[in-house]
């Protein structure tokens, strides 16, 4: 799937450490540091609006999609929906 995250530019804008702003957003600095790095397959909407409103950016600005046409393809019976 290729949904980036990609908000090192915004952290560096903002002149905020990640620390900061996983206390700010109310999780844990190792569940922010792997959200950073795309290593997490799912989060709440309101983390993500959290997230958002500590950075004051848009979603668009910190999570890209690439379309993949594999993306189309409906998932097996055991995988996560």
């Amino acid at each position: 799937m290729p949904v980036r995250v990609d908000m090192e530019a915004i952290l560096a804008a903002r002149g905020l450490k990640a620390r900061e702003v996983a206390a700010a957003v109310g999780i844990s600095e190792t569940q922010f540091s792997l959200f950073r790095s795309g290593k997490i397959k799912g989060i709440r909407f309101a983390t993500l609006a959290r997230l958002c409103a500590v950075l004051r950016c848009d979603l668009a600005d910190i999570v890209t999609y690439q379309f993949d046409a594999g993306d189309l393809e409906r998932p097996e019976a055991d995988d996560d929906a």
